[in-house]
């Protein structure tokens, strides 16, 4: 029995004004693969993101989840925003974030079932947490409440996992720590994870293919058939080196104007 896609793009064009973002993109995801999406900031990375939830149309061209068009709100994609620190003084604990994740779609009064309380404490565990489930968020590190986004994201046991650079402002410490949290639970579910960021080499090890925008123009492969200086070379139209050291990757001369200097940044920090 052949496997379908979790989702599907044919010839799908984005632009916005006279700006084209990318031009007849042909892409399947299936279950249980980790797709990184790479490049620079302004190229797309995000709004591809919001396309796949059912917020921004396309310009032309098709997109569907598990065979049906997308539309907003599906409970089978769960989301991971940028890390964002809570207020202080946030009422919310642990928990309930992540039993909005669960039952947060329903109408009228949240009543939380015996059987709604197990699953939380089991993805709590899951995900670390079960120390300070009943703690407020915004009491919380960091990296903590990455944990807990995660365990929001996966509660209700999605086939799509949309990650929106997750690692931001993370030290490398909880960057591996929630790189390694969504690739287990990718595997436990065999959710597919589009994952986009600036810096790949958190996740490198993890990643099947990779989608990178740049310039107007994508590439989709393995790392080692899309990271590659002739590739980069072409999609950026001018010479870049991309050196592979003690398991990292890092580009040099990406031009100016792109955007693509933090990018360099964070692939020289890269992982120990």
């Amino acid at each position: 029995m052949a496997i379908e896609p979790v989702l599907t793009l044919r010839q799908a064009t984005l632009s916005f004004g006279e700006r084209e973002l990318w031009r007849n993109l042909n892409l399947d995801v299936m279950p249980g693969e980790f797709l990184a999406v790479l490049g620079p900031n302004g190229t797309g990375k995000t709004s591809l993101l919001k396309t796949i939830l059912g917020q921004q149309k396309l310009t032309s061209g098709t997109i569907t989840l598990l065979g049906h068009p997308v539309r907003e709100g599906s409970r089978q994609i769960g989301y991971i925003p940028q890390q964002k620190l809570i207020e202080a003084g946030t009422p919310l604990r642990a928990r309930d974030l992540i039993t909005f994740g669960v039952n947060g779609n329903r109408w009228g009064l949240p009543i939380t079932s015996r059987a709604v309380r197990q699953h939380v404490d089991s993805v709590l565990a899951a995900v670390g947490a079960t120390d300070y489930a009943t703690a407020p968020v915004a009491t919380l590190s960091g990296g903590e409440q990455q944990r807990i986004r995660v365990g929001q994201s996966i509660a209700g046991s999605p086939q799509l996992l949309l990650c929106d650079e997750p690692l931001i402002s993370l030290d490398l410490q909880h960057q591996r720590g929630v790189s390694e949290l969504i690739d287990a639970q990718r595997k436990a579910l065999n959710t597919a994870v589009v994952f986009v960021t600036h810096d790949v080499n958190p996740i490198l090890g993890m990643v099947d293919r990779v989608l990178y925008l740049a310039g107007g123009r994508f590439r989709v492969g393995t790392p080692d058939e899309v990271l590659r200086s002739e590739v980069l070379s072409y999609m950026y139209n001018t010479p870049v080196e991309v050196i592979r050291s003690r398991g990292r990757i890092i580009v040099l001369g990406a031009p100016e104007g792109y955007g693509v200097h933090d990018h360099l940044e964070h692939h020289q920090r890269g992982t120990p």
